[in-house]
């Protein structure tokens, strides 16, 4: 029976969006959000095609497939683990709603007998995985996915999408925030980032990585992630003179931060000190923005006029093009600044704009799986990632081994989700998982920390065990 016949019989649902008779073209119709109800159709054509070929096959044993990142970005000694909140609400909320499968049956390749099976589809598998904010390296595993061979290939996209994008958001942030040195770091990218859920998740990787607080306010409602802000040029522009905005701000509100290079930096500056005399005791603006010209040296000067009227309370917050080098050099030639505002380039991570994100089937029907392609390798089997550290607390080195052995070392992968079911290591709250990013990142040794490739890298090593079950598998693979 076809799609067209299964509807006309109402075997499946019409439900609005669209609705019967709704000759608006595809991008005009009322449903342009990604949400629980749409996500199972974000997912890439051949997960629902090798699905179809699975279910016709009765290929339903149980698979692991592990999400890895195979080599780190030019630069990058370490990445930060994070989007794995998101891939479990994926999971737990996974179904596909009427107006999907109407969608799905519409397609030329799929039977009625599939659309059946979908209308049922449940995520019912396990999940193992290291809690977010975890640093990790090349060739680890961020989680691994242990469920019938269906459910696990089906995720695939959505998963890689949201755990891929927030680590690599999360590992740009943690090198903002080590070049800061302590000072607070404020996320101002969302107008820049690539659609709004990369804008909304961005702000909650960034926090977990050690970014302050965010100019999101949906962030802030959703995370409880604190929102900073301050004036747009168009305000002052749109006043007859600087002091006029200034005077009208302040007076709203008193603990402000003034934008001070509109017209000239310095004497914007200037006209802070104006406003603080003719307020006196009423002036409580809590400091000044600069936002273009050559920060350090402006930075320096504004320090210089503020001190002199005693303004040293009044601080110095700096914006416009930073990432981790900037910020760095601003630091390194003394620029007083006691705040950045961090956008686009952190936002959209620009000197990394991905990660070499891999999901990859690694075990079926209790046989470990590899790839003899060459660069592509994979290692079989459940696995686990085994952090080794020296007496003072500073980690040494990982070693990647089979999942049963046990090593005397720190296992970073956890059980999060069972049968389906989120357990209590996959259900942190975002400050906990702030709290431990900035505790796993502490250990890490300072030659990983820095801005420049380490030398040497962290070292992470395969056990003897993985090892040989690979060569084992491998052998089987090539005949």
């Amino acid at each position: 029976m076809s799609g067209s016949d299964r509807r006309r019989r109402g075997t499946i649902p019409a439900h609005a969006p669209p609705r019967a008779g709704d000759r608006r073209s595809p991008d005009q119709r009322p449903y342009p959000w990604v949400d629980d109800g749409s996500a199972a159709l974000l997912t890439d054509l051949y997960q629902l095609t090798m699905l179809q070929a699975y279910q016709a096959e009765r290929m339903h044993e149980p698979a692991v497939f592990s999400l890895f990142v195979r080599r780190l970005p030019e630069r990058r000694n370490y990445l930060i683990a994070c989007g794995l909140n998101d891939a479990l609400r994926y999971l737990e909320t996974l179904r596909f709603a009427p107006d999907a499968l109407e969608y799905i049956a519409s397609l030329p390749e799929f039977h009625a007998d599939f659309i059946d099976w979908l209308a049922d589809f449940r995520f019912t598998g396990d999940v193992h995985a290291v809690p977010e904010g975890t640093p990790l390296f090349a060739d680890e595993p961020l989680l691994e996915i242990v469920a019938p061979l269906p459910q696990a290939q089906l995720i695939e996209t959505f998963v890689m999408n949201q755990v891929q994008h927030q680590t690599l958001v999360a590992s740009k942030a943690a090198r903002v925030v080590e070049a800061a040195a302590g000072r607070a770091v404020i996320d101002f990218g969302l107008r820049r980032m690539h659609g709004t859920d990369a804008g909304l998740k961005a702000a909650r990787a960034f926090h977990i990585a050690g970014v302050a607080g965010t100019s999101n306010v949906l962030a802030g409602q959703r995370y409880g992630i604190p929102v900073r802000g301050t004036m747009a040029h168009s305000y002052i522009q749109s006043h007859d003179d600087e002091a006029a905005a200034f005077r009208a701000f302040a007076r709203l509100y008193p603990s402000t931060i003034l934008l001070v290079d509109t017209y000239d930096t310095l004497d914007g500056v200037r006209r802070v000190v104006e406003l603080a005399r003719e307020l006196g005791d009423d002036f409580d603006v809590a400091g000044i923005r600069l936002d273009s010209g050559d920060l350090s040296s402006l930075a320096i000067e504004a320090r210089r006029i503020l001190d002199d009227a005693g303004l040293h309370d009044v601080t110095i917050f700096a914006s416009g093009s930073l990432d981790e080098y900037r910020i760095a050099e601003l630091l390194a030639r003394a620029a007083p600044i006691d705040g950045f505002g961090v956008g686009t380039r952190m936002g959209v991570s620009s000197d990394a704009p991905s990660l070499d994100t891999a999901y990859k089937l690694t075990e079926y029907a209790g046989r470990g799986r590899t790839k003899l392609s060459p660069g592509k390798d994979i290692l079989p089997g459940r696995k686990q990632v085994f952090r080794f550290f020296d007496d003072d607390g500073v980690a040494m080195h990982d070693v990647i081994a089979r999942a049963d052995e046990r090593l005397p070392a720190t296992p970073l992968l956890r059980p999060v989700m069972r049968g389906g079911e989120r357990l209590p290591d996959g259900d942190v709250s975002l400050e906990a998982s702030r709290v431990y990013a900035a505790q796993q990142r502490d250990r890490l040794p300072a030659r990983i920390r820095a801005l420049e490739p380490a030398d040497p890298p962290y070292e992470v090593e395969v056990s003897n065990a993985l090892r040989m079950h690979h060569e084992a598998v491998a052998a089987e693979a090539a005949g």
